[in-house]
């Protein structure tokens, strides 16, 4: 079961990252790539009794194909709403990944917004 601190852990790791100071944001260069993202009241009513309770992190995918495959994995830990359509962006209920799940969404969540030159430097460190 991944936790906030947990996240804000990984995240902070990740190269460029800054937080926000009021809450679970992160940004890369600027661009947000994960966040708390509670569910509105529309989402609650687009989930109807499907709606998941606990905390939701939202987070940037590579690609919609990326995101229809996590849709897709049969655990059912990923979610979207009719608000996020278009959008390479996935919610996951927070307690229903473990950390090194996390870290892997957090990874490619920064990858997918992160400047090329700098997703390239990490990468290439990685190696």
């Amino acid at each position: 079961m991944a936790t906030w601190e947990e996240a804000d852990g990984i995240a902070a790791a990740l190269p460029e990252v800054e937080g926000a100071p009021d809450g679970w944001q992160w940004k890369v260069k600027g661009k947000a790539f994960a966040w708390e993202r509670p569910l509105r009241k529309g989402d609650l009513a687009e989930l109807g009794e499907h709606a998941p309770q606990g905390d939701i992190l939202a987070a940037w995918v590579p690609d919609q194909g990326a995101k229809e495959a996590l849709l897709a994995d049969e655990h059912g830990h990923y979610f979207t709403t009719s608000h996020f359509n278009g959008y390479a962006i996935v919610l996951v209920k927070l307690e229903s990944i473990d950390a090194s799940e996390l870290r892997e969404l957090l990874v490619e969540a920064w990858l997918a917004r992160a400047p090329k030159r700098l997703a390239k430097q990490f990468l290439d460190a990685a190696v």
